[in-house]
C-alpha cells in the first residue's frame, strides 16, 4: 500500500567548529533534511511505496534534495520547485554553554498550497503521514496540511501524526504548537512522540500521567520513545513498555523518524481491515523493529547515510 508524506524538504548546515556560534563558525556541514524527508527516505529504505509532498527552491539544493529522494526510491512527483523562491535551509550550531544557536530561513517548502495538494492523485494511497515541524507556522503549507487531514479523512485514509516539536521555530507561541497538535492527535489513527512533546502537548510532569491523558482524550494508537528507557505503546486504555535496542550511539540524528518509517512500513503491509484489527502483540512487534530501525540509525553519521544501510532484513 501507498504511503504520502506532506511537509518540509530542507537543507540542515550544521556548524563543524565545536562550541561556536553561528557568527563564528566558519565550516558547515551540508545535510539533506526535513521530518517528513526523512521519514519517506526510511520507508524507501526499507522497501516500501512512499511519495513525498513538499516544495523546494529552483536552485541546486532543492534539485540535490529532488536527487536524494530520487535515489531511495520515493515518489518525487508532488517535490514542486518554486521558481521564485529558495529552497528552505535551517543553520545550527551547538555552543559551549549547551545551547543551540539557530536561523531559520524559510523559503520554498511553506509555500505548498492546498491546490496543489488537491493534485495529488490519492486514489492509490492508504497512508498519510503529517510529520512537518513547520507546518504549525503561518503560511500557505499550514493551510495545505489542514486540507490534506480533511481530505484524509472525508476518504478514510489512515492517518498518521508526528508533532516534530522544535521549540527554536516556536520561541513565542508554544501554545499554538500544542492546540495545533491536539487537533490532529483527536483525528489520526496513529501518533508518535517523544516523552518531551507528550509532557508539553498534555501540560503534564511525568510521563504517566501524560500517557494517562492522551489515552483518555485520543482514540489513536500512539508510542512514546523514551530513549535508552525503550518505546510506549498506549491503546486501548493501556501502555506497554517495548526495551530498547543497547548501542554505542555515534549520531542520533534521523533516529525518530527512521522509527515512524519502519512502522509505517509494517502498517503498509496491512489492508485497512486488518489495520483496525491488530492487537498488543501486533503493535509490540512493529515498535520492536521499528526500535532496530532507530538504532541502526544511530550507527551512522547523518539520517541519509544511516538510511542507506536500512532494509527490512533487520525486522523480525
Amino acid at each position: 500500500m501507498k504511503i504520502l508524506c506532506i511537509g518540509e524538504a530542507l537543507i540542515d548546515m550544521i556548524c563543524t567548529d565545536k562550541g561556536k556560534s553561528l557568527a563564528a563558525g566558519n565550516h558547515f556541514l551540508k545535510k539533506p533534511g526535513g521530518a517528513p524527508t526523512n521519514v519517506a527516505a526510511a520507508i524507501a529504505a526499507l522497501g516500501g511505496d512512499v511519495e513525498l509532498a513538499a516544495k523546494v527552491g529552483n536552485d541546486p539544493f532543492g534539485k540535490q534534495l529532488i536527487n536524494v529522494m530520487e535515489n531511495f526510491g520515493v515518489d518525487t512527483k508532488a517535490m514542486l520547485i518554486d521558481p521564485d523562491h529558495f529552497t528552505t535551509f535551517a543553520f545550527v550550531s551547538l555552543m559551549e554553554n549547551g545551547e543551540r544557536d539557530f536561523v531559520f530561513n524559510r523559503g520554498a517548502d511553506g509555500l505548498l498550497t492546498k491546490e496543489e495538494v488537491d493534485a495529488i492523485d490519492l486514489s492509490k494511497v492508504h497512508i498519510i503521514h503529517f510529520g512537518s515541524a513547520t507546518a504549525f507556522l503561518p503560511g500557505p503549507l499550514q493551510e495545505a496540511y489542514l486540507h490534506l487531514l480533511n481530505k484524509a479523512l472525508d476518504q478514510k485514509i489512515y492517518i498518521s501524526f508526528d508533532p516534530n516539536y522544535r521549540h527554536l521555530l516556536f520561541p513565542n507561541n508554544t501554545q499554538s504548537f500544542i492546540d495545533q497538535s491536539w487537533h490532529f492527535l483527536q483525528h489520526c489513527n496513529y501518533f508518535k512522540l517523544s516523552d518531551e512533546e507528550a509532557m508539553l502537548i498534555t501540560q503534564t510532569n511525568s510521563l504517566e500521567n501524560a500517557a494517562d491523558i492522551l489515552l483518555k482524550k485520543t482514540k489513536a494508537v500512539f508510542t512514546i520513545t523514551l530513549g535508552k528507557d525503550g518505546t510506549l505503546i498506549g491503546m486501548n486504555n493501556e501502555y506497554h513498555i517495548v526495551d530498547s535496542i543497547p548501542i554505542n550511539a555515534i549520531d542520533t540524528t534521523g533516529a525518530g523518524d527512521a522509527f515512524v518509517g519502519a512502522i509505517l512500513y509494517q502498517l503498509s503491509h496491512r489492508s485497512k481491515v486488518q489495520m483496525s484489527e491488530l492487537n498488543l502483540g501486533d503493535w509490540r512487534r512493529f515498535v520492536a523493529n521499528a526500535n532496530k530501525a532507530g538504532a541502526r540509525t544511530c550507527e551512522y553519521m547523518g539520517a541519509m547515510e544511516a538510511f542507506a544501510h536500512l532494509n527490512n532484513q533487520i525486522f523480525n
